[in-house]
């Protein structure tokens, strides 16, 4: 099972898709383990950067499309590893090439290598091309509610705010501000990047965010295969707590018991 029973797929640029999880493809030690923790993720879409995967380019080296069937797997080429628009566009139209016209991109502008956190000039400058150049873009950005409208504006398929850092782990660090772009947005909002256990996941999708994506928090776990299946349940547990709706919070207490029948005197 990959998606609460009776929810809605998620739709993304027309496509519909059971599972919320979505996942990258680096840093794990060899392409088996990449191939089992995503087969035991349940997710369906799955990222790589163009810019470091062999897609059959070099024929001496391994190639991820020998271990993911395209015919399974919705393949979700970003642009991790560009720092301005004009790499990031070359990037997509790179793997627009290699992929027989495949449209579906994630756009990820970096500001610097310390922090990798995202330029949303050159985002915005990237996505515009993109989206002009008939692409279906799935844009990382910072967790700002304007500049996730002015990404939406400009045609963007799905809004990827981050939790924290790239590969940081720190979890969801501003929620306010996230439950804000989720309030606004009209396309899929997913969490990206920061995420580092599956209480976290959950808590995103608890916010009402449409799924989530992840690499380092699978791929450096101790176990990456039982976080692959943690992330998995924990994703559904998050959309069915949001779905269910909490109870209201309180600042005193109320007894779960009904007071008749109390012993008194």
């Amino acid at each position: 099972m990959t998606q609460v029973p009776g929810d809605a797929p998620m739709i993304i640029a027309g496509r519909e898709f059971s599972s919320r999880l979505l996942v990258g493809t680096g840093k794990y030690k060899d392409m088996d383990e990449t191939r089992s923790a995503i087969e035991t993720s349940g997710a369906e879409i799955v990222t790589f950067a163009v810019r470091r995967t062999n897609l059959g380019q070099n024929s001496d080296e391994p190639n991820l499309l020998d271990v993911l069937s395209p015919s399974r797997y919705t393949f979700l080429p970003n642009t991790a590893g560009c720092f301005n628009a004009r790499d990031a566009v070359r990037t997509c139209k790179l793997a627009r090439e290699l992929l027989d016209g495949h449209n579906l991109v994630k756009l990820e502008v970096l500001g610097d290598q310390d922090t990798l956190y995202p330029n949303v000039v050159e985002t915005l400058k990237a996505a515009e091309q993109l989206v002009a150049d008939g692409f279906d873009v799935m844009v990382y950005t910072s967790d700002d509610p304007i500049v996730a409208r002015q990404l939406e504006e400009i045609g963007c398929c799905a809004i990827m705010p981050l939790g924290s850092l790239i590969g940081s782990g720190l979890g969801i660090l501003n929620p306010h501000t996230l439950s804000l772009i989720i309030e606004r947005a009209n396309v899929p909002v997913l969490v990206d990047a920061g995420l580092g256990t599956a209480s976290e996941a959950a808590f995103a999708m608890e916010l009402g965010c449409d799924g989530v994506l992840m690499n380092s928090a699978i791929a450096h776990a101790r176990h990456p295969l039982m976080m692959a299946d943690a992330m998995r349940q924990a994703v559904i547990s998050g959309r069915g707590a949001f779905l269910a709706g909490r109870m209201p919070t309180r600042l005193t207490a109320r007894a779960s018991s009904p007071g008749a029948g109390l012993i008194t005197g």
